[in-house]
């Protein structure tokens, strides 16, 4: 089994992270920009962090057998200090167009703000213009309302729904978007916000059409190995190993597209210095439910 994870932030990780991911099957990450723990102050470190995901972190991914690809944006949070986002803004279009850049995104809502939409709606038309897909974040509180209104603008933006990820998806929200023809992503945590096991009972409602699945991996508690975990959960409760490689592999290469992914043909060369032997195990421990 190989994995690509389509939503993962690789700059809160360390490079044993990277390591354990490629042990685990993992070859190919989706880094979406996102907010940094604390607001930033100045445009200029937006610019150094675009910089960062696009120069610094593929290496560094490379150095561990994972190829690397992001998302440009400003994320919603930060999005409602309303001068430092039109800066941003004003500057995001010349990282668009760089080599490795498979979408537009995080962007969407946090608060659910007058501030927030603007910078969405100015954000979703630039990526149209760019002719990129859309990684929408939805809000962690009042879900269902910033998802129907996050579908909502699109429509009235004219986005195609098989050019937008809904992300952060839970059972709130996963058919209305899948009924509305967006793709239904969905960030599995450790224990919070959802789990794998909550996860697997959507799985085994919907399916793998327009599904998604990934780590996130972020600033909290998480896990860089929830795809591969998830997965492995998946089996045990017995979901075809073939259904499961199209959710964790054919899915996202088809969202992002292959020719924007550029991946080399062959994938699952030895990183530089890991080896198998250096690394207990990988063991899953789920409860089914």
């Amino acid at each position: 089994m190989k994995y690509i994870d389509p939503h993962v932030h690789c700059f809160s990780r360390t490079t044993d992270d990277y390591e354990a991911m490629y042990l685990a099957g993992v070859r190919v990450v989706v880094e979406p920009s996102f907010w940094l723990g604390q607001p930033r102050t100045t445009a200029g470190t937006f610019r150094d962090y675009f910089s960062g995901i696009l120069e610094f972190e593929p290496s560094r991914a490379m150095d561990f057998g994972i190829h690397h690809r992001c998302t440009i944006g400003l994320n919603p949070k930060e999005a409602n200090d309303e001068k430092l986002a039109a800066e941003v803004l004003e500057m995001l279009p010349e990282f668009l167009t760089r080599k490795g850049v498979v979408a537009i995104g995080e962007l969407g809502y946090d608060g659910i703000t007058d501030a927030e939409e603007t910078a969405f709606i100015k954000q979703v038309e630039m990526g149209l213009a760019h002719n990129l897909p859309i990684l929408v974040h939805t809000p962690h509180r009042d879900k269902l309302r910033g998802t129907i209104r996050t579908m909502d603008v699109l429509k009235d933006l004219d986005v195609p729904p098989e050019q937008a990820i809904i992300d952060h998806s839970t059972e709130e929200t996963t058919a209305m978007i899948l009924e509305r023809g967006y793709w239904a992503g969905h960030t599995v945590y450790p224990e919070t916000k959802l789990t794998a096991e909550r996860f697997a009972n959507l799985f085994f409602d919907h399916g793998t059409e327009r599904m998604l699945l990934n780590s996130s991996a972020d600033w909290g508690k998480a896990d860089p190995l929830n795809v591969p975990k998830t997965a492995a959960l998946l089996e045990s409760r017995g979901a075809n190993r073939e259904d499961i490689q199209r959710l964790v592999w054919d899915n996202p290469l088809k969202f992002f597209g292959a020719e924007r992914m550029d991946l080399p043909e062959t994938l699952g060369s030895v990183p530089p210095e890991a080896s198998a032997s250096t690394h207990s195990a990988i063991k899953p421990e789920f409860a089914e439910n």
